[in-house]
């Protein structure tokens, strides 16, 4: 085939979602896996290598500490990243928090690193479901993280996936625990709910290519 292209898949659990890592070219179980299979199936006029570098409980402080290894020595065409529920999560677990000042210096500092390398980026926002009832006091902490996302989004022209307002948007059809039983990890259905709007945003770095 004429046209190649490599699309790494960075984060945490979430994209993580039990993959194999002895098998480098194994997806998990999660958005990751379904996003390739509807974009290979998609356009079959190019040959993609995916790889999924998500492990679980990173936060961007983890993925700058293996992002040459784990990203830019895979030398991707695109890189999507969903990061900072675990800069969040561990204010309340273990008071280990992250401010979001640290967490906007270390972000930008991945996507300059990676626009360096010539690659495009595609970042999705972390996401909280109200269940259970706790959840509901991490949005002090997560929602500024969420509008720094945003906003890079914004400065480095990535496509973004709003997951946090998608997923606020699906309790008007069914229970928080359908989407995702800890209000943080996707069920099967919640996965689904991500692909398809990762695929809806990779569509609009095809339009920017042609």
């Amino acid at each position: 085939m004429a046209n190649e292209k490599v699309i790494v898949f960075q984060g945490d659990s979430v994209t993580d979602c039990g993959r194999n890592y002895k098998d480098p070219y194994e997806l998990g179980k999660g958005y990751a896996m379904i996003a390739a299979s509807l974009l290979a199936a998609s356009d079959t006029d190019t040959s993609y290598t995916f790889y999924n570098r998500g492990i679980s409980g990173n936060r961007v402080k983890d993925l700058r500490a293996r992002w040459e290894e784990d990203c830019i020595a895979l030398k991707p065409d695109v890189v999507s990243i969903l990061i900072g529920i675990n800069d969040c999560w561990r204010r309340y677990d273990q008071n280990d928090p992250t401010s979001t000042e640290q967490f906007e210096s270390g972000y930008r500092e991945l996507l300059e690193h990676t626009k360096q390398t010539g690659a495009e980026i595609l970042l999705l926002e972390p996401f909280v479901l109200p269940y259970p009832v706790d959840r509901e006091a991490w949005r002090e902490d997560l929602d500024p993280k969420i509008q720094v996302v945003r906003k890079l989004a914004r400065e480095f022209q990535a496509p973004l996936v709003p997951l946090d307002g998608l997923f606020a948007s699906k309790l008007y059809d069914k229970p928080a625990p359908f989407w995702a039983e800890d209000g943080v990890h996707p069920t099967y259905a919640g996965h689904a709910i991500i692909a398809k709007a990762w695929r809806d945003a990779y569509q609009k770095l095809e339009n920017r290519a042609d």
